[in-house]
């Protein structure tokens, strides 16, 4: 992964509300819905509705969104190649954070049990 400071710091100041609309267009063009997509987040994060309404209202950046998440406990079960990457060997923790997210989904996006995508036993 190109682990340059220059690219971290692009993820960090890109911000949540300019890539959520992607993130849902991706999922509802394979027949997922808006609901599932924030149950998603969600699990990741811990954001309600009402709260991922504020930050993407707030225009917060990457690094914003995950400085108040509170990251679930079973995140690193998530693995796997994301965007040519394998999520387990990044280093910035921010960026592996952002990618975990990717991860979910285009799971979601796949077609994934929704038990599959938030790491249920």
């Amino acid at each position: 992964m190109n682990n340059s400071n220059t690219h971290n710091q692009r993820i960090a100041k890109m911000t949540f509300s300019s890539v959520y609309p992607m993130y849902l267009t991706k999922v509802e063009k394979k027949g997922r819905t808006k609901e599932e997509l924030h149950q998603v987040i969600e699990w990741l994060t811990g954001f309600d509705n009402t709260r991922l309404e504020e930050l993407i209202t707030e225009k917060v950046t990457f690094e914003t969104f995950f400085e108040y998440a509170s990251l679930n406990p079973n995140a690193y079960l998530i693995t796997g190649v994301i965007c040519g990457y394998r999520i387990e060997e990044i280093e910035n923790p921010l960026t592996q954070q952002v990618r975990y997210l990717d991860k979910l989904v285009d799971e979601l996006a796949k077609g994934r049990k929704m038990e599959k995508i938030l790491r249920v036993a």
